[in-house]
């Protein structure tokens, strides 16, 4: 079947005018050549589209029926220029994004608003993911982004890219009787040493958790692991519940739950870094542009 949009322009013409000779006048084209072309599409479709008197035309049940997907089509054709021109430039399109969960409760929320705003044609797919997932969907392709806790393995290196986003440094959340009166400074770290630590398993975020231990570390003190968690609202939940403290990226103290309190950590305090992973080779226009959008826009 070679169906040809100018034959479903002419039987448009046809089926809105009612009269071959006032459609032939809309089309600037003679009658005979307009009249062969109806008879070619109904040739093609295998079925009269119009009732043909000397003195009037009349769309057929099969005409009636096909004339809205013909409008359908030849408004969607209209279109394809611009949609191209759209997806070429990275404002329309999919854009799949993971991210930890600790972004959800600073940089995340904010960017995503200015992207919407600035590409709202662009389909944005959300999944919270820890690192090592993210790492892996990146790897199969599954998503074209990842907000992610370096570092990157030494295996992907050559297949990704990376960049900064923002560094935080780690807090302590505290059960709710150890929180902070007003004017309250920082909370040395052998002020609860005693109590079991609620912290990432290492094969989720290596950094993340070594940078923890650090600070124990540069404390003089041995850690307590009393257990271990891959999502933030369950560490700070645990908390919550009494089973320990824990240190948590600074942003994370956004997240208010009852029986949890969150205080500055004394002394050196580590940074936690969260940045941006892509496949090198994703030539996505929505990718690039949401990459040239983070270029230009301060995060935090």
């Amino acid at each position: 079947m070679n169906l040809e949009l100018r034959q479903l322009r002419h039987f448009l013409a046809v089926a809105e005018e009612m009269h071959f000779g006032r459609a032939a006048q809309r089309l600037h084209m003679t009658q005979p050549p307009l009249s062969q072309s109806i008879q070619a599409l109904e040739a093609l479709l295998g079925t009269p589209l119009f009732a043909r008197t000397s003195r009037s035309v009349t769309l057929t049940p099969a005409g009636a029926a096909l004339l809205p997907h013909v409008r359908q089509l030849l408004q969607d054709a209209q279109a394809l220029p611009d949609l191209a021109r759209r997806a070429a430039a990275g404002e329309s399109g999919r854009l799949s994004l993971a991210f930890v969960s600790t972004a959800d409760y600073s940089v995340l929320p904010p960017f995503l608003h200015r992207f919407r705003t600035a590409y709202p044609q662009v389909q944005i797919e959300l999944r919270e993911a820890t690192s090592d997932l993210q790492l892996d969907a990146l790897e199969q392709g599954a998503i074209d982004v990842g907000l992610l806790i370096p570092p990157l393995p030494d295996r992907m290196r050559d297949m990704l890219s990376y960049r900064p986003v923002f560094s935080e440094p780690l807090v302590l959340a505290v059960p709710q009787e150890m929180g902070a009166p007003d004017g309250a400074g920082p909370l040395p770290l052998n002020a609860v040493a005693g109590m079991p630590l609620i912290i990432f398993p290492r094969r989720i975020a290596p950094a993340f958790h070594d940078a923890i231990l650090d600070c124990y570390r540069e404390a003089g003190l041995p850690p307590r692991i009393g257990q271990e968690a891959i999502q933030m609202q369950t560490i700070v939940g645990l908390v919550s519940a009494g089973m320990g403290i824990a240190l948590v990226p600074q942003s994370v103290s956004n997240l208010k739950r009852p029986g949890v309190a969150y205080r500055q950590l004394a002394g050196k305090t580590a940074l936690i870094e969260t940045g941006l992973a892509w496949r090198r080779d994703n030539a996505s226009p929505v990718l690039h542009a949401f990459l040239e959008l983070l270029g230009k826009t301060p995060l935090c």
